[in-house]
């Protein structure tokens, strides 16, 4: 779908969520009110206005390519083309000088080193989640640096939505006890130690790469 020949509340609420904005972001971002970004999501099937239908026109062709093909994956999960997915979540690569922040879950007997993250709930914005998640689970503050690229994930099967993030301060802690046994800072060079490379995306590990 490169074209959009009209469109409904369903589609302008999947650009809403393609932008990785909440409704008041993007109804700022379009110069719309926030009801009116809120009807869509409300009534998929509604036509807006000729005006909205331009200012929506206008908002996809510059858009960015990771913003176009998240807008086409949500089309394609509503058309029934790939499997739709239960959770979308929102991960956090925070790294300083030479380490990267990771967390230690246990489930049962199964302990798995990964990096922080959060479910994003509709309409949230995983940029935040990124953030939000990883001070709640290690104390550790951080910024995103970058959008890494988004896939499904090999194991969990979730849409996956990656962040390089720097270090901004805070000591490592487990935040969340309940869900980890532990949070450490482990050295790039030795991350296939704590999680196997053929589990990592691979633009973790190109980024993580060039500040070694």
């Amino acid at each position: 779908m490169d074209v959009v020949h009209q469109w409904t509340g369903q589609k302008a609420a999947w650009l809403n969520e393609a932008f990785d904005m909440t409704q008041e972001e993007f109804a700022g971002r379009l110069g719309v009110s926030v009801r009116s970004v809120a009807n869509w999501h409300a009534s998929p099937n509604m036509i807006p206005q000729r005006e909205t239908q331009r200012i929506l026109d206008t908002a996809y062709e510059r858009a960015g390519d990771a913003v176009r093909r998240r807008f086409i994956h949500l089309s394609r999960i509503a058309a029934g083309h790939i499997e739709a997915q239960a959770l979308r979540v929102a991960i956090a690569v925070v790294r300083r000088e030479g380490e990267v922040l990771l967390v230690c879950r246990q489930d049962g007997t199964d302990i798995t080193w990964q990096f922080p993250a959060g479910i994003v709930k509709p309409g949230g914005s995983a940029t935040k989640v990124a953030v939000r998640e990883t001070l709640d689970e290690t104390g550790v503050h951080c910024m995103v640096r970058e959008h890494l690229g988004e896939r499904l994930h090999p194991v969990t099967r979730a849409l996956c939505s990656y962040f390089i993030c720097d270090f901004v301060h805070g000591e490592a802690i487990n935040g969340d006890a309940s869900e980890n046994a532990a949070v450490a800072w482990a050295p790039i060079r030795d991350l296939a130690r704590y999680i196997p490379a053929d589990r990592i995306f691979p633009p973790i590990l190109d980024a993580l790469e060039a500040t070694v």
